[in-house]
């Protein structure tokens, strides 16, 4: 792959919510809105939530986003780019040990490939797929499992999961959409917490449009150490299932002052992988500040709160993101060419 190749940027409306509210066209117009601002800015697309539902009904769901859609194209931003965040719920559970609740789980992830469809044509569906983000297991006396309890427990219910998510990837290959099943820390959700969870997962799973997201952040906060990233995202390229890479700060805020090994993360990186980068940013708006235990000051959101003085907006924190992601781009790509 040529390494001066232009990297395409996305941005994750994380910044914003995590519920586009598609039957809400105030707020549609409202998105239309930001997007116009982060387009002008440079970014090249975005990542849409797909906020969790506990309906079967997913037919008028289904529906309620292409009329989010339609007025996106009818704003005039039908050329930009667009992924999907999907994670699986109590209800729609993969691994579930019943037969019922996994059917509705292949089902209920099946509506959002065809979301995913709508919104962004042959694109990515990225996420946490498998076990339902956020639900820890306990005994039924309540106390919760870890370590190797935890791990024993783990066991057969990915082996539950894999025929859901095998002919998951069947129906996305049919439509053109790639899964990117991300793994997350494990103080947000109990599994999978590594790159190496997923790929063992994967190797039950014959397609290869079951695949993966790697985050920086959750590879800083939750991986073996570099060689053991390395090594699985050398696995994760020779598999063909590198589809997704997130750019994340550990803190899950601003990028332009964080933690992040840039040349030890991005370097294996770039070589390698040609599609587009996501800069996801937690802002502390109300869906994200119990699960994620925020305590840093919200970045206030131009056209929906007022102005802070001397407090960074949600568009200065992502226009400092692009500029700092392309600033490092360049520096490793000459390095890369040297």
């Amino acid at each position: 792959m040529d390494s001066v190749a232009k990297r395409d940027i996305y941005l994750s409306l994380f910044m914003f919510t995590a519920d586009l509210r598609p039957n809400d066209q105030a707020y549609t117009q409202t998105m239309i809105d930001h997007i116009r601002a982060l387009v002008a800015m440079g970014f090249d697309g975005f990542d849409l939530p797909i906020a969790a539902q506990q309906t079967t009904d997913h037919k008028a769901e289904i529906d309620s986003y292409a009329r989010f859609k339609q007025a996106l194209d009818a704003a005039g931003l039908e050329t930009i780019r667009f992924t999907t965040n999907v994670g699986t719920t109590r209800t729609f559970d993969p691994t579930s040990l019943l037969r019922e609740q996994r059917e509705g789980a292949l089902a209920y992830l099946k509506s959002r490939v065809d979301i995913t469809l709508i919104l962004g044509g042959k694109t990515i569906m990225a996420g946490p797929i498998v076990f339902p983000y956020g639900v820890f297991p306990t005994l039924d006396s309540g106390t919760p499992l870890w370590s190797d309890a935890l791990q024993d427990w783990l066991g057969p219910r990915y082996e539950l999961a894999r025929p859901v998510i095998e002919q998951l990837a069947d129906y996305a290959e049919k439509n053109a959409v790639k899964l990117a099943i991300e793994p997350v820390d494990h103080w947000e959700t109990p599994a999978p917490n590594m790159v190496s969870d997923v790929l063992g997962f994967l190797e039950g799973v014959g397609s290869s449009q079951a695949g993966l997201t790697i985050d920086s952040a959750h590879v800083v906060l939750g991986s073996s150490g570099r060689a053991a990233f390395e090594n699985s995202l050398r696995t994760t390229v020779e598999q063909r299932r590198l589809n997704y890479i997130h750019i994340s700060a550990p803190d899950r805020g601003a990028l332009n002052d964080s933690w992040i090994p840039w040349e030890n993360f991005l370097g294996p990186i770039l070589p390698i992988y040609d599609g587009p980068f996501l800069i996801e940013v937690f802002n502390a708006v109300p869906a994200f500040l119990n699960g994620l235990h925020l305590t840093r000051r919200k970045f206030w959101i131009p056209g929906e709160d007022q102005p802070v003085s001397g407090r960074p907006s949600a568009y200065d924190v992502a226009r400092d993101g692009l500029e700092t992601l392309r600033q490092e781009f360049t520096k490793l790509e000459r390095r890369l060419t040297l």
